[in-house]
């Protein structure tokens, strides 16, 4: 079976839970977001599918195969992370040489034009890059690395909205001409709402929410009014989220029907609710 599996499993630091038995599937060929709030155990989970720390219980497959301490798994998958594993003193090109020791299908070729695309200077050393840049340089790494699985921790750290919308733009198109399994943790939740086809989001060190973007958009809703009309016409909805002001009350509802939303009374105001809004409620509760 292709793809990545997360059986049960569970990491703690000291007297936190950074993961809590968890258990999801990332599939072959789809884009993700890992969603969640500082330290609700994403960056944990991405270590541990690739390796840089192991869980306490539980274990990762990928393919079918055990992940851990398996060099022939860990070349299908990349990690781009605020931590850079490059020395210092180590200039650009060499970087990108050094990886191709690592990753053998890693396109010297490509990353040079993507180097080029951004305004990266290759002759640098990786000490000399401001935040932004060496989160661009990361990104031409993580692009340029050619693997089946790719995972991206808050991949536009410091970047300006220019190379932004730059990276995900060659994203998708190297995703679409050739499909790959791509996780991307951040808190730009609406930049990455168009890109991703399916949403895990994290609270606690637990999965809260597992599904196809789509399908949880779709049934978002957005109901404000007089107290008592929202909550006669919220009873039976999946509530994730409520605010008061004053006699007046707006309730977020997920799983819901576009149908009975038409049949609403003009007292009530109804709106769609966006991926962030969906997001902010899910995990405040």
């Amino acid at each position: 079976m292709r793809g990545i599996e997360i059986k049960e499993v569970s990491k703690g630091y000291k007297d936190t839970k950074a993961l809590d038995h968890v258990s999801v599937q990332f599939e072959d060929g789809k884009i993700y977001a890992l969603l969640g709030r500082n330290g609700a155990g994403k960056s944990t989970m991405l270590n541990i599918i690739s390796n840089r720390i192991f869980p306490d219980q539980g274990e990762v497959l990928v393919d079918g195969k055990p992940a851990r301490e398996n060099d022939q798994v860990q070349q299908n998958m990349y990690l781009m992370s605020e931590q850079t594993l490059y020395p210092a003193g180590m200039k650009i090109q060499q970087a990108f040489q050094w990886s191709k020791e690592f990753y053998p299908k890693f396109d010297m070729e490509y990353a040079m034009e993507l180097a080029g695309m951004f305004g990266l200077n290759t002759k640098k050393k990786v000490r000399t890059l401001s935040t932004g840049y060496k989160s661009i340089f990361k990104l031409v790494l993580a692009l340029s690395v050619n693997v089946p699985y790719l995972f991206l921790d808050e991949p536009v750290l410091g970047l300006d909205a220019n190379h932004r919308e730059m990276f995900y733009r060659i994203l998708l198109e190297k995703y679409i001409e050739e499909p790959f399994t791509i996780v991307i943790s951040t808190h730009l939740i609406e930049e990455v709402a168009s890109v991703i086809e399916h949403v895990v989001i994290l609270k606690d060190g637990k999965i809260v929410k597992d599904c196809a973007t789509e399908e949880l958009l779709a049934g978002g809703y957005r109901i404000s009014g007089k107290k008592e009309m929202v909550d006669i016409w919220s009873q039976g909805e999946d509530v994730i989220g409520t605010e008061m002001l004053g006699t007046m009350k707006t309730a977020y509802v997920i799983g819901s029907s576009k149908e009975k939303w038409k049949k609403a009374p003009e007292e009530l105001e109804v709106a769609k609710l966006d991926l962030q809004k969906m997001f902010i409620q899910m995990t405040n509760r």
